[in-house]
């Protein structure tokens, strides 16, 4: 057996994105573990936890299909076996996704924390469709010397471009046209056409949409290499997000 294990983790509800993130860890390893545990902590609303779509069964065949060597769906007191101690994910995870959804980040950060310490990965894949997400474990793994090598793979789309996500299985068949709208705003490469594309559809209702510069995280300006749009927005209840690199100068 390998040494070297590439991890996964997931909060299940897998799809194609999921299985792209599996496929890469294979090359990076024989050793292939795959989590799914829906976290509890980063959801700041009780509601969207209860609606979060959960199949182990199905999950777990598509992440040994994908090439997982090992599917790891722990309870909720073997991630947590005592008094949890939040980490705090810094100021970075009070903007965007951490403004909207508050506690969201640290939640993110004290799971992946855990199942570091359980797992003992050599690397974790991370999709770039949660783009805030994987800036701020980056930035936590470098800053805490933690021994884990984080490896991002590209966002997942269907064919008309829709990012993939678990949440699309409760887009309704209008409301997922409606939800193209996003790619279409991202396409623009710039603020003042996200901003322009997105209103002029009246069923989406915008959190935020900004470029930023891709090494800080903060806002682009106009001297920024590394510029990405984000965007995030509710359509009948479901919130979507996505991200698209917008061109370095």
């Amino acid at each position: 057996m390998s040494d070297e294990i590439a991890f996964v983790p997931t909060m299940g509800a897998l799809h194609a994105g999921h299985l792209e993130l599996i496929k890469r860890a294979r090359e990076l390893s024989p050793e292939v573990v795959v989590s799914i545990f829906v976290n509890p902590l980063q959801f700041e609303n009780p509601d969207d936890l209860a609606k979060y779509p959960r199949d182990l069964p199905a999950d777990t065949q598509k992440a040994l299909a994908a090439g997982a060597t090992k599917v790891w769906a722990p309870l909720y007191e073997e991630v947590y076996p005592r008094e949890i101690e939040k980490i705090f994910a810094g100021p970075i995870g009070e903007l965007f996704e951490g403004r909207h959804r508050v506690g969201h980040f640290d939640g993110m950060l004290t799971v992946v924390h855990r199942l570091f310490e359980v797992v003992k990965p050599t690397y974790a894949i991370f999709g770039e469709k949660d783009f805030q997400q994987l800036f701020i474990v980056k930035k936590w793994v470098i800053e805490n010397n933690v021994p884990v090598q984080i490896i991002s793979v590209p966002t997942v789309r269907d064919k008309d471009g829709l990012a993939l996500s678990s949440r699309n299985v409760r887009l309704s068949e209008a409301d997922r046209k409606i939800a193209l709208v996003i790619n279409r705003a991202l396409s623009t490469g710039s603020r003042e056409g996200m901003l322009s594309t997105l209103a002029a559809e009246s069923n989406f209702q915008l959190d935020y949409a900004e470029v930023i510069d891709e090494q800080s995280f903060g806002l682009a300006v106009q001297d920024t290499k590394f510029k990405r749009g984000i965007v995030a927005g509710w359509i009948n209840g479901v919130r979507l997000l996505d991200n698209m690199a917008m061109g370095s100068n």
